[in-house]
C-alpha cells in the first residue's frame, strides 16, 4: 500500500481528495496538514511515498517547500495547483525544484471516487510513488564578489528586513535599484543606514564601493562599470524604469559574470527579470522572492520565468547571501 501525505489549506478539496486516492484500497493518506510547516514536521516521521503540495499556502510557500524536501529527503512530489493554468510560472519553476508532476485541480473531478477523473488519480499516484529519487548534488561553491538586487512596490520594508539579517561584516557590496518617487531615495537611504547593520548611501559616479550598500539616485541608470567603478547614466534608453534593474544586472553580468549575484523583490512589472536572466547565463547566483512574502510578485514571477535558480521567503534570502561569501574577507 502507498502511504500518502496532503499538503493542502482547503479542507473540502484535502477530504475529496482523500476519498479519492483511498477509494481502491491501494494508497492510504497518512496524513493531511493545512500548511508547509506542519507537513515538513511531520514527513521524517510518516516516511510517505508520495506528497501531494499545494503551491498556495499560508506561510511557507508550496514551492519553497518542494525545494526543502528535495534538499533534505527526496519523496516524490505531486503539485495540485488551482493556478496551473495561469500565465506565471510557478507551477514551472514547482517542477524545475523536484517535484515530479503538476495538475491543475480545475481538471480534476473529485466528486465521484470512482469516476474517470480521480481513477486516472490514483493510477498516476502509483506510478510516481514508484520512482525512485537521489538527493540533488549540492551548490557548487562561488566566490560571489558583489550583489545586486531590484525592488518596487513594497521594496523599503523588504529591504529593511533583508539587510537587518545581514551582518555588519558582509565582506562584498551590494548595489540596490529600488523604484521610489522622485526625490524619495535620498531619505530611503538615510533611513537605511540608521537602522541596518551595514552603511548604506546614495551612489556616486565613480564610486569604487568595497562594503556597504549603494543605492541608484533619482534619474539615474546604475552600472558596475570597469575595475569595479560604478557609473551613473542619465541618458534615455530602451528601459522601462531609470534607474533600471535590467540595467544594473546586466551589467554586472557583464563585468564580473560568475562572480555576480542577483536578487529580485517584491514589485509590479518585470524589471530586473532579464538583467537577473543574464547573470544566471554568466553562472552567478539569482534569487527571487517568493510569492507569499512578496506584497506584489508581478517582478519576482518574471525572474522566476528567466530562471532564477533560488525561490525564497524574503526572511531567507539574508543567510543564503552570507553562505555564498563565508570565507571572504
Amino acid at each position: 500500500m502507498r502511504r500518502i501525505v496532503i499538503c493542502e489549506d482547503s479542507r473540502t478539496y484535502a477530504s475529496a481528495l482523500t476519498r479519492a486516492l483511498e477509494y481502491d484500497g491501494a494508497h492510504s493518506v497518512v496524513g493531511v496538514f493545512p500548511s508547509a510547516e506542519e507537513t515538513l514536521d511531520a514527513l521524517p516521521s510518516l516516511q510517505p511515498d508520495l506528497v501531494t503540495v499545494d503551491l498556495e499556502l499560508p506561510g511557507i510557500s508550496g514551492l519553497a517547500a518542494i525545494q526543502q524536501i528535495m534538499r533534505d529527503r527526496p519523496i516524490p512530489i505531486l503539485v495540485l495547483s488551482a493556478h496551473l493554468n495561469d500565465a506565471g510560472t510557478t507551477p514551472g519553476a514547482a517542477l524545475a525544484a523536484g517535484a515530479l508532476d503538476a495538475l491543475a485541480k480545475s481538471r480534476l473531478d473529485l466528486r465521484d471516487p470512482a469516476g474517470a477523473d480521480a481513477s486516472a488519480l490514483r493510477r498516476r499516484a502509483t506510478l510516481l510513488a514508484g520512482a525512485r529519487l537521489h538527493r540533488a548534488p549540492a551548490a557548487r561553491r562561488r566566490s560571489i564578489r558583489m550583489v545586486g538586487i531590484c525592488a518596487s512596490t513594497g521594496g523599503p520594508q523588504a529591504l529593511s528586513e533583508l539587510f537587518r539579517a545581514l551582518p555588519a561584516t558582509f565582506p562584498v557590496p551590494i548595489l540596490v535599484v529600488q523604484h521610489i518617487s522622485a526625490g524619495f531615495v535620498d531619505g530611503l537611504a538615510r533611513l537605511l543606514d540608521q537602522t541596518v547593520p551595514l552603511p548604506v548611501r546614495v551612489a556616486r559616479d565613480g564610486d569604487h564601493p568595497l562594503r556597504g550598500i549603494s543605492v541608484a539616485p533619482d534619474g539615474a541608470h546604475l552600472l558596475l562599470g570597469p575595475r569595479g567603478r560604478l557609473a551613473l547614466d542619465r541618458s534615455a534608453s530602451g528601459a522601462g524604469h531609470r534607474p533600471s534593474g535590467d540595467v544594473l544586472l546586466s551589467s554586472m553580468a557583464a563585468q564580473l559574470g560568475a562572480d555576480s549575484a542577483a536578487v529580485v523583490l517584491t514589485g509590479m512589472g518585470r524589471d530586473g527579470a532579464d538583467g537577473l536572466g543574464a547573470v544566471r547565463e554568466a553562472g552567478g547566483l539569482t534569487i527571487a522572492q517568493d510569492e507569499a512574502t512578496s506584497a506584489i510578485f508581478g517582478m519576482p514571477k518574471a525572474a522566476i520565468a528567466r530562471g532564477a535558480e533560488l525561490v525564497l521567503p524574503l526572511a531567507g534570502i539574508g543567510s543564503r547571501l552570507v553562505e555564498a561569501t563565508e570565507g571572504l574577507s
